[in-house]
């Protein structure tokens, strides 16, 4: 019997609300410096910020009110229309390059980053394939490898721009998803294999990839060059001690910490609140991620569970890369923390991710 709920989980909604709340204050105390230094205005990124969650919340509490099932006849589509703007942003004077990769597309003042778009697109996908041929995912050629297909196609297109972090995080969730699905445990042990070698083969063909690791390895031995982002990282978590130098006090935003208001947020986030500040948000984040694993559990059916894996998985895949990176635990990767980092397209695209996962709250297994 499938009950429908008068209301979605509202737990999820308001962790979801404060944590957004947290990431707009963040983003405004660790920009304020760079944004009146770069373009006069202090409120610069806070305001862009803004705008972009507001279009996220609107979006969000719209997707919310839409049955989840509505979305598995557009799948097809929208990985369809995905790919095309992934191969669109590499094509030289329309695709925006920032950072070393040409990851971006320009739309009027803005710009949007078609990897995240992707990211949900494949989950979607997925959810209807798997959902639909369950059956054949025990067997390697008919079942495993049509569903890792469109996965390698689009880690395959985002890497030619190159992001090698949205690359893991959109591999490590569809991986997870087709785990779940019920692939053999002694296939995935052949492409953990395969995969593992490939990574390595990735890393040592990009120098600058190679520069980064041996900068995790040992950051102090260079800390004014490949270890730079990592010390400055620690040099921002470490003495925050407890309680934290105070909202707005941070002293690493002051041109020492590269980009803190995206990649490393979390690193203010601990500088200016302390432990007792960052342990909060972690456990924002566990709460947000326990209510959409239950989620899972409850989905009246197959396709709606994996949606909610996917969009759970993804989410904490991001979490766990970023504050592994910001702790100095694996090499720096350029993976935003969610709902927290600065940055359009990410945040809307979570916040919509929230709004289905809020969806099949309604309909569970009474």
């Amino acid at each position: 019997m499938i009950k429908y709920r008068r209301m979605p989980d509202l737990v999820m909604l308001v962790v979801t609300l404060a944590l957004l709340a947290i990431g707009l204050l963040m983003v405004y105390s660790a920009s304020a410096v760079k944004a009146a230094s770069e373009f006069g205005d202090s409120l610069y990124f806070l305001k862009r910020q803004l705008l972009f969650a507001g279009v996220g919340l609107i979006l969000m509490f719209a997707v919310m009110r839409i049955d989840y099932h509505f979305w598995r006849s557009w799948a097809n589509l929208g990985l369809a229309a995905c790919y095309g703007l992934l191969v669109l942003v590499l094509i030289p004077g329309v695709g925006l390059a920032r950072g070393g990769a040409r990851s971006w597309l320009g739309i009027g003042a803005f710009s949007i980053q078609p990897s995240e778009f992707v990211k949900v697109a494949l989950i979607l996908f997925l959810a209807s394939y798997l959902s639909e041929h369950q059956s054949r995912l025990p067997f390697f050629r008919k079942g495993l490898v049509p569903s890792l297909l469109p996965v390698i196609l689009a880690f395959g297109l985002i890497m030619l721009q190159p992001d090698l972090g949205t690359g893991m995080v959109l591999v490590l969730t569809c991986v997870l998803m087709i785990f779940i699905a019920g692939a053999r445990i002694r296939h995935f042990v052949l492409l953990g294999f395969a995969g593992t070698v490939g990574f390595a083969g990735l890393i040592i063909s990009a120098p600058y990839r190679l520069k980064r690791l041996t900068g995790f390895l040992n950051p102090w031995q260079d800390p004014k060059d490949s270890g730079f982002q990592i010390t400055q990282s620690l040099l921002a978590i470490g003495p925050g001690g407890l309680l934290g130098f105070g909202l707005g006090q941070s002293r690493q935003k002051y041109q020492y910490l590269p980009e803190p208001q995206t990649d490393f947020i979390f690193s203010i986030v601990s500088e200016e609140l302390g432990f007792i500040g960052a342990s909060f948000v972690l456990i924002l984040f566990c709460l947000l991620l326990w209510r959409g694993v239950l989620i899972a559990i409850k989905a009246p059916d197959l396709f709606g569970s994996l949606l909610a894996v996917g969009i759970t998985g993804m989410i904490a895949i991001q979490i766990m890369i970023n504050i592994a990176v910001v702790t100095g635990l694996i090499p720096v990767t350029g993976i935003t923390l969610p709902f927290l980092s600065y940055g359009g397209s990410s945040l809307t695209l979570m916040l919509v991710s929230i709004g289905i996962l809020l969806n099949v709250s309604n309909q569970v297994h009474s």
